[in-house]
């Protein structure tokens, strides 16, 4: 059998691999393009990829190909028809990222909330040196006590990210974006209760036509002021510029991203124009990446070929 890792660096040079050896011949390319798919599975009989798209550019020629593993949840990479019509079976990966995003979904949003940016550079630039009191609040910070947490789906990930937004004594309200997410723990409400209610608005929903460009100028005009907003879905849920819009027009207080509309992130990205890192801090896609996380995700990779071939 032989296993073809089409994009292995998105799986991080830090994780063993090993067990992929044990059972089969195995080849990595850290990156492939689509010229360079098309020749690297020829031969495969496991494609295991992350980005790279599926397609009949990329794999019309792989003659013995019986599976792709995605290593991510999403398979929008996925020409699924293609794949059917070549009796090629797929499988991805859920539930593996879960403790690893909702880990940092708490980190940016703790960082914008105590404004830990300007503190640190207040210490580090040597004026608490030059202080004469003990203490500096020239930014102030809320408590997270008494507040309401929105999240806009309400899925493994959200419902998480609920259970420890209510540990920190939030209320919790959730919008389903399919409409047919029911929860007997937290109260659902519609989009614009939600922006208008919450406090604080984290996105944990998947990309489709009903979340394309949710997050938009109106949306965030609905939201209180003060509010902070955190998108660790999938970046075109967000309109980027009318996110910088309402950062600049102080329509929200600030806002944490872990996903953007193009990654890696474009020079054309309008978010390139705030450089105030208390308003905004954005983070390169890493919010899943946890050492464990990706231990987990690969061992379930291995355990799928494993399943396929009754090894």
């Amino acid at each position: 059998m032989k296993i073809v890792f089409l994009d292995s660096k998105t799986i991080g040079d830090d994780i063993d691999l090993s067990g992929f050896d044990k059972i089969g011949e195995v080849v990595k390319y850290s990156f492939s393009t689509v010229e360079e798919a098309k020749a690297r599975t020829k031969d495969a009989d496991v494609v295991v990829v992350n980005k790279v798209p599926i397609n009949e550019a990329t794999i019309g020629e792989a003659k013995n190909l019986k599976l792709v593993c995605v290593t991510a949840t999403g398979t929008n990479n996925l020409d699924k028809d293609y794949l059917d019509k070549k009796n090629i079976q797929w499988r991805n990966v859920a539930g593996y990222s879960t403790e690893s995003v909702a880990q940092h979904t708490f980190a940016m949003f703790f960082y914008l909330l105590e404004k830990l940016s300007y503190y640190d550079d207040y210490v580090k630039s040597e004026k608490y040196v030059n202080d004469v009191s003990f203490t500096h609040f020239a930014k102030v910070f809320n408590e997270v006590n008494g507040k309401t947490w929105g999240i806009i789906g309400l899925g493994n990930i959200g419902k998480r990210v609920a259970d420890i937004a209510k540990s920190f004594g939030c209320k919790v309200i959730y919008y389903s974006t399919s409409g047919k997410h029911v929860d007997k723990d937290y109260e659902r409400v519609d989009f614009e209760t939600l922006l208008i209610q919450s406090d604080f608005v984290s996105v944990h929903a998947p990309l489709n036509e009903d979340t394309l460009g949710l997050m938009n100028f109106n949306a965030f005009k609905k939201m209180k002021n003060s509010a902070i907003f955190i998108n660790v879905g999938r970046g075109p849920i967000v309109v980027e510029k009318d996110l910088v819009k309402a950062l600049n027009e102080g329509e929200i207080q600030a806002a944490g991203l872990d996903v953007l509309d193009i990654e890696p992130m474009s020079e054309a990205c309008p978010l390139r124009s705030i450089k105030d890192s208390t308003k905004l801090i954005i983070t390169p896609h890493i919010a899943w990446a946890s050492i464990e996380a990706r231990e987990r995700l690969m061992g379930i990779i291995l355990n799928q070929i494993k399943e396929f071939y009754n090894l």
